[in-house]
């Protein structure tokens, strides 16, 4: 069956969510749990119910919308959370692209073999505390701990937050046990980087997952006046970290060629105008599709802080934030996914996704496959991010049909 999208309503849909949190800099700011999000997730409740799907919320605020068959479920969605002063397609493209799947499929009366479900999945962004509680919710994988009591992004604590909202510790730590039995999970997305467009490629299939290890470092040395304290008597604790910043990223990009690392943030103490900083707090994150480099990039980086510190005079303190390993998509998804291009006529590429998605967390339990759409000037996270229609409505027809194949 040539079945296809209706892109003027996926366009029409898109645009009425990407109103929603509009911020006075020209982005949009949805983070999870604050009003906008709520607004949003009132606007996709409303149109999961108007296409004649099964809605339902579980305990993590993750919403769905159910075509009901026997057998294991075939899922496909993203998220409508966004990072401050974000763009209005990262996740929505892929949680508005599945619902107009879903609506198509209602349409065509196309009989299943299987339950369909459209997902939208709770702070993907890591607004709250750590990145992916919806998904990891979903899939049983969090920590008591960082639930009832850890920090928000923005230093609120996590349970503070959850005052205002419906949702509580125990219902988020529960909402695994309402996961039906998954099939497959698919996820269309913006490729938030320039490899597509740069190779004029409309489709990016995506056959491996960065993971990713986040962590809040610090150098400690001493403080001191900045006029009276000698260069070679100093234990200062910025000139670490910029020595650390420079030597770590020359040697992951010389020794493990195509991972990524990366300081975030950095903050120096006292903060003062004339006073030596005796402490530099900083966030450190690497990344890679290689689970191998990974743990070798864990072990060096850390090696050459402490002798970075060793060699100045500081120490050199560090604790785990978030981590993710990388995965491998599976070859059924891939081929299914190349052989639906070639019948649509699509040219499509395979790429590694350098950043994180719920697919990567769902993969726990279940096969599940990504298709990249181009990033015009590989721009995401930001204001400017933006598609190309004719490049969204080529994603999303190749999803529908791999959707199709996969619950007929």
């Amino acid at each position: 069956m040539d079945i296809r999208v209706n892109i003027d309503r996926l366009k029409q849909d898109l645009e009425e969510l990407g109103r929603i949190g509009r911020d006075e800099h020209g982005g949009v700011s949805r983070p999870s749990f604050s009003p906008a999000d709520f607004e949003a997730r009132a606007w996709l409740k409303s149109k999961i119910e108007e296409a004649g799907l099964c809605y339902r919320q579980d305990g993590a605020g993750n919403q769905f919308g159910r075509i009901e068959c026997s057998g294991t479920t075939v899922m496909a969605g993203s998220h409508i959370d966004t990072v401050p002063n974000g763009g209005m397609f990262d996740g929505a493209v892929g949680v508005v692209s599945a619902l107009e799947a879903a609506r198509r499929i209602l349409e065509e009366k196309i009989p299943l073999a299987r339950p369909f479900e459209v997902a939208s999945f709770t702070d993907e962004e890591g607004n709250l505390v750590g990145d992916f509680l919806g998904s990891r919710a979903f899939m049983g994988l969090l920590g008591k701990d960082e639930i009832r009591n850890g920090k928000t992004s923005f230093g609120m604590p996590f349970r503070d937050v959850l005052k205002r909202t419906e949702f509580t510790a125990e219902g988020i730590l529960a909402a695994h046990e309402q996961r039906p039995e998954l099939e497959a999970y698919l996820e269309l997305h913006i490729e938030q980087g320039p490899v597509l467009e740069d190779e004029a490629v409309p489709i990016g299939i995506v056959e491996k997952i960065a993971g990713k290890h986040y962590r809040q470092c610090a150098f400690i040395g001493e403080s001191g006046h900045a006029g009276t304290t000698p260069l070679e008597l100093r234990h200062d604790a910025f000139l670490g970290l910029a020595d650390f910043a420079l030597k770590a990223t020359q040697h992951v990009a010389t020794k493990h060629y195509g991972s990524m690392l990366t300081i975030g943030q950095a903050a120096l103490h006292p903060g003062s105008f004339s006073v030596i900083p005796g402490r530099a707090d900083f966030t450190l994150e690497f990344r890679s599709a290689s689970a191998e480099s990974l743990g070798e990039i864990e072990k060096e980086v850390f090696a050459l802080a402490e002798d970075v510190a060793s060699t100045r005079g500081l120490t050199f303190v560090s604790r785990i934030v978030d981590k993710t390993v990388p995965v491998t998509i599976a070859p059924r998804i891939v081929n299914l996914l190349e052989g639906e291009c070639r019948t649509l006529g699509y040219p499509s590429m395979r790429l590694a996704s350098g950043a994180g998605h719920d697919a990567q967390i769902l993969a726990a339990g279940c096969d599940i496959g990504m298709i990249f759409i181009p990033s015009p000037d590989g721009i995401s996270h930001a204001p400017g991010e933006r598609v190309d229609w004719n490049d969204l409505e080529k994603g999303a027809n190749l999803l529908l049909r791999t959707l199709v194949r996969l619950v007929s």
